[in-house]
């Protein structure tokens, strides 16, 4: 695929990327998931993407005139809003206008059901059901999309970004459930397992069942309960870890054993949402242990304080964490 896209509103003319989006390019859908994980840039320029479009699709069955009338509105600010090196982007507007001809018209949300999106906010973790039965539980500052349309015998895809459990549910057909990270995809049946694809980083831990790790190289791995296969973009890499650490999450807890305080960080920063700096020498080298709430900003930090020589200070709205002075 050669696209050399550097503006999210180049997309909205390709319709190879549209049917993507609405989930009725099921054969192109892999293309355009290998596109986006060969460079790490294009994956934040196809969320811009998305969300222009989120932000104007109509979700119900039925159209009044008014939610016409607003989702043409919404378009027409991102046009004017839209200016390239003190110009308007006219390529941006073209495509704008085929989609206000979608949206008038129902082409495609009538015909090809789009993609559904579930979302967790900072600090929330949430369990939901799929259209198969199969349940899901999402950590915090994650989102989940899947192609409304699921059919029996089908395979059934989503697409994660951040941490979710999967507990999937086996059909009579033993379809395939694929969930795509970007870096691999993780094929089952029917299964428990945990997914990560955030910040760079992309793992899978087997916790029940068995699954095959696909990479976009074309290379297979299987799983099975208890291992912990991770991957640095170009290659898979199967290890043992704690799963009891590592799954610590769906019970609202953070198990920290001999954790350096700048990972602490990355947690909060990930977790939360609030950015976090670290004062005095040596200080993110500095380990702590314990295990502590997750569902709580104010309490963990309360914990994390009591645990250590550390200062916690929240100032409009940042933390800074430094070591307590004697």
């Amino acid at each position: 695929m050669s696209k050399d896209y550097r503006e999210p509103e180049d997309f909205l003319s390709d319709e190879s990327f549209l049917s993507w989006y609405f989930g009725s390019g099921r054969e192109g859908s892999g293309h355009w998931d290998r596109w986006i994980a060969e460079e790490p840039g294009r994956q934040e320029l196809v969320t811009r993407a998305v969300a222009i479009l989120d932000s104007t699709r109509l979700r119900e069955k039925g159209v009044s005139p008014l939610e016409l009338q607003l989702a043409e509105a919404a378009l027409l600010r991102r046009i004017n809003e839209v200016e390239y090196k003190g110009r308007f982007n006219w390529r941006w507007i073209a495509a704008a206008s085929i989609l206000l001809v979608l949206v008038s018209g129902m082409i495609v949300l009538r015909v090809k059901p789009g993609r559904q999106q579930l979302t967790t906010a900072y600090g929330e973790i949430t369990v939901k059901e799929l259209p198969d039965g199969s349940e899901v539980t999402m950590n915090a500052n994650s989102q989940l999309r899947y192609a409304g349309n699921w059919q029996e015998g089908a395979d059934r895809e989503v697409w994660i970004d951040g941490e979710a459990f999967f507990h999937v549910r086996k059909t009579l057909q033993r379809s395939r459930f694929i969930v795509h990270t970007g870096r691999f995809d993780v094929i089952v049946t029917g299964t428990k397992f945990n997914v990560v694809n955030k910040n760079g980083k992309n793992n899978v831990l087997l916790q029940e069942g068995s699954v095959i790790i696909h990479s976009p190289a074309g290379t297979d791995m299987d799983m099975v309960p208890g291992d912990f296969v991770s991957s640095d973009g170009n290659h898979l890499k199967k290890t043992n870890v704690r799963n009891d650490s590592l799954l610590a999450w769906k019970q609202h807890l953070f198990i920290f054993d001999r954790t350096p305080l700048s990972k602490v960080v990355d947690i909060i920063k990930d977790q939360y949402g609030v950015p976090v700096n670290l004062e005095g020498r040596g200080i993110a080298d500095s380990t702590i242990s314990g295990i502590m709430r997750n569902d709580n900003l104010d309490v963990f930090l309360q914990a994390l304080e009591s645990t250590s020589d550390f200062d916690v200070i929240r100032n409009d709205g940042a933390i800074t964490i430094k070591v307590t002075e004697h």
